[in-house]
């Protein structure tokens, strides 16, 4: 009878030993265990979609899942814990064409995602396992939202959205592509609507400056620093001419334009000046002959998304008033147009057009026949092409000459003594849209008050507010949504006056902008978490998740946390201190993995064939985290092959009881210097998330020592511990067949002597005039003498360097010797 590898037989008995066993609780504050340091390690929740896993899914929780244990090992308290991001349209529309109500297929996704990660083995504590759309916990992000309301930072407003009849709902600006819905390929239009809004912008500056001390990739950091947008300038007043003046006053509005700059040592140069389409200036300023084709132009441009109007590549249109604007520093009239690559939530919604000096001026300026005055030398022919750099001021009286920081400031400070400008900072960062027109979404705990405009929210004591079970939840093209339809649900009577209850509900983001807190104290029914663990686990210590994430999530989640922390309620500024991105993995034809494509490839059928350990291995061995790659299938079985030379290294396949060549005795300083080096490749590579190296030096160790008639049992129970964390099935398993009764999971990590790392040998590179001949093996720390001789020995070199003088010697002690000839 064979006694070989069976993952079949190993996996299914660990993974019931750890849940019945609760292997991987952690420890909460005041319990035994938590005086241990903390170490909080999280993936982003994923959203349960039907679809489940496929093998590019495991990569992130995999590495999580190595460093959860080796940390444990290492003697903290891990806090590992998984939960679902399940509210949201993917689910709504789901429902919609099936049928089935969201809440019964949001159920069956997470029971298909929780079966298929409990079958790879990761060490999640399940006692903390958190889902969005449980009213339990989000009674908890509803009374966030009462508590932004609370500091003036939920707000109602008329915005421009971009809205999607058929989806019947309002999407984000990254939703819409070319003018259609992402999802379905639906038209969106532009319409003003009254929505909740947050004020995020509130804390632009904090998001900003707060980065610097966070251990992210630079390239996130960058992302959100130019999502943020901080820009320093001026705004500038621009007196309208005299007839759009008066047009102006007439309509009852302003007689100015103000205009932010981040240039105003170019207002020399401003030849004419672009407001928004939307800008409420435009209809009133419009001279009379041109009012049709600027509200035209007008009511094409808010069709469009703001990615779509600022998109670099595409060609300038616009179109002009008929009105002029009094430029302040020359007196002279510039003319008005309005373009679509203006926005109104920008700035002021309202530019200053210096064509020499802004690209995209310059092209709208050559589109229009619109005079380009040179106001900064820079060496380019400003009428074929603008100059954007810094140099000197030219045609500018009051900052001729100086340079473009000075004239800056000269020019601000002249504009603020004439009361025609003041020195401003600026935002591209916009306040958070809150409201989706959806019936799978937190519901919104207010009551408006029928008739007027009064708000009046609910008391905390009144959550959660239970999202109604509506048979009809499918949108109906209202952008109330169709939440309407709950009538019982929807009116309030309270001490004699009628309300109705918001019918928007919260967008995904809101579950997912806090859930890391609730995982710290998942069972508080007071509090979404109390401060002793908030004290005791945050901040998280490492966060792996996919680069999609870089700004929207993340940002989110960080404003929140600095609201947390203004009232108490979080005694950190941040809530992720250091966050990986792992790369994707494609399908064998290094595509993206998708149904359409045919190329997905499904775990479950993986671990089937290979075995659980198999696929970890694999997802950490194909390279590098943060790279992209592609499946491979015979890569997989090259991992099942490793482990099965693992499961020789300690079994008799035929007897299956250990080898008889497992000895207890010390080993032989050879092996001992091996196993050393391996602990401490082992080791670092963890520590450094460099996965694929550590499984490297994990084979080289297993291919050294398989084959030795004799094997020191340290060799071998210290190998077990190392390969655990990758593979915890096989490592649990080996421990046990080595006479332990306990898990392996709070065994010491092995500990190396950095000493016996440093092999007694070296290889030394030599040169001949800077050209490699050969190489020479000598003691480490050997003289020049020493090598020189041994280089002279050295056929390769010799032939080199025969008959010849040496003009000099170059010698780099333990690396090289460069015999100048």
């Amino acid at each position: 009878m064979s006694h070989a590898y069976d993952p079949k037989q190993i996996e299914p008995k660990w993974q019931s030993h750890w849940v019945e066993k609760k292997t991987f609780r952690a420890a909460n504050p005041g319990e035994p265990g938590s005086e241990k340091p903390k170490y909080y390690v999280l993936d982003m929740f994923p959203y349960p979609s039907g679809a489940g896993l496929h093998v590019g899914h495991p990569e992130g929780y995999t590495a999580t899942d190595v460093v959860a244990r080796y940390k444990r090992m290492r003697g903290f308290n891990v806090l590992h814990p998984m939960g679902w991001d399940a509210f949201g349209l993917p689910a709504e529309q789901y429902a919609v064409q099936t049928g089935t109500h969201p809440r019964t297929t949001t159920a069956s996704n997470i029971q298909i995602f929780k079966r298929q990660i409990r079958a790879l083995g990761f060490s999640y504590d399940w006692d903390r396992e958190v889902d969005t759309t449980d009213p339990a916990y989000y009674r908890w992000t509803q009374w966030i939202f009462l508590k932004l309301y609370e500091k003036g930072l939920a707000y109602m407003a008329d915005v421009p959205v971009n809205w999607c009849e058929a989806l019947g709902t309002v999407l984000a600006n990254e939703e819409v592509i070319d003018g259609k819905s992402e999802r379905g390929g639906h038209p969106v239009t532009r319409v003003y609507l009254r929505q909740w809004m947050l004020k995020i912008t509130e804390y632009a500056e904090r998001l900003l400056t707060d980065l610097d001390d966070l251990d992210w990739p630079e390239r996130i950091k960058a992302m959100q620093r130019n999502w943020i947008g901080r820009s320093e300038g001026a705004e500038v007043l621009f007196k309208l001419g005299s007839e759009a003046a008066a047009r102006a006053k007439a309509a009852g509005l302003s007689d100015s334009v103000t205009v932010f700059t981040t240039r105003p040592d170019t207002l020399y140069g401003a030849t004419f000046m672009v407001l928004a389409p939307e800008h409420p200036l435009v209809e009133a300023i419009a001279a009379p002959g041109k009012k049709e084709e600027v509200l035209r132009y007008r009511k094409q441009a808010i069709d469009k998304g703001d990615l779509a109007r600022t998109d670099l590549a595409k060609e300038k249109t616009g179109v002009a008033t008929g009105a002029f604007a009094v430029n302040p520093v020359t007196g002279k009239e510039s003319p008005i147009y309005i373009a679509d690559y203006v926005l109104i939530t920008y700035g002021t919604g309202a530019i200053m057009a210096v064509p020499a000096h802004d690209a995209r001026d310059h092209e709208f300026a050559r589109t229009f026949g619109i005079p380009i005055v040179e106001v900064v030398k820079g060496g380019a022919d400003i009428q074929k092409e603008a100059f954007e750099g810094d140099g000197a001021l030219v045609n500018s009286p009051l900052i001729d000459g100086l340079p473009v920081p000075e004239a800056k400031k000269k020019i601000t400070a002249w504009l603020e003594e004439k009361k025609l400008g003041t020195k401003v900072v600026r935002y591209k960062l916009r306040d958070w849209l809150f409201s989706r027109q959806r019936y799978w979404g937190e519901p919104i705990p207010v009551l408006h008050v029928e008739g007027t405009k009064d708000i009046v929210p609910l008391s905390p004591d009144d959550l959660p507010l239970v999202l109604p079970d509506l048979e009809d939840f499918k949108p109906t093209g209202d952008p109330a949504g169709p939440l309407v339809k709950a009538k019982d649900w929807l009116t309030v009577e309270k001490n004699g006056k009628k309300y109705r209850r918001e019918t928007n509900t919260m967008p995904q983001w809101a579950g997912s902008s806090w859930y890391f807190l609730r995982f710290i104290d998942p069972k508080n029914p007071k509090e979404p978490w109390s401060k002793e663990a908030d004290q005791y686990w945050m901040p998280v210590d490492l966060y792996v998740g996919g680069a999609e994430h870089a700004v929207l999530h993340l940002l989110y989640a960080r404003f929140w946390h600095k609201v947390f922390y203004d009232l108490g309620l979080a005694h950190t500024k941040e809530p992720f201190q250091k966050l990986f991105n792992q790369g994707l993995i494609l399908g064998e034809d290094g595509q993206k993995m998708s149904k359409s494509r045919g190329n997905v490839v499904n775990p479950e059928k993986v671990i089937d064939e290979v075995g659980a350990d198999a696929l970890r291995l694999f997802e950490l061995f194909m390279g590098p985290l943060e790279d992209t790659k592609p499946w491979s299938t015979a890569g997989v079985v090259g991992m099942r092959r490793f482990l099965e030379r693992s499961w020789r290294l300690v079994m008799d396949e035929e007897a299956g009881t250990l080898r008889p060549a497992i000895k207890d005795e010390p080993p032989s300083e050879e092996l001992e210097r091996l196993l050393h080096k391996t602990v401490r490749k082992v080791t670092e590579d963890i520590e450094g998330l460099r996965f694929n190296t550590a499984l490297s030096a994990l084979m080289e160790f297993v291919n050294e020592v398989l084959s030795r008639p004799a094997i020191p049992r340290k060799l071998v129970e210290t190998y077990t511990l190392l390969l655990s964390p990758f593979a915890p099935h096989l490592g649990e398993e080996l421990w046990a067949r080595l006479g332990h009764g306990n898990t392996l999971a709070y065994e010491s990590w092995p500990s190396f002597d950095a000493g016996k790392t440093i092999d007694d040998q070296v290889t030394i590179a030599v040169q001949v005039s800077g050209k490699v001949r050969g190489k020479v093996q000598v003691p480490r720390d050997a003289s020049e003498a020493l090598v020189k001789e041994a280089a002279l020995q050295d056929e390769g070199v010799r032939k080199y360097v025969e008959g010849k003088d040496f003009k000099k010697v170059i010698f780099v002690p333990n690396r090289i010797l460069n015999l100048v000839v």
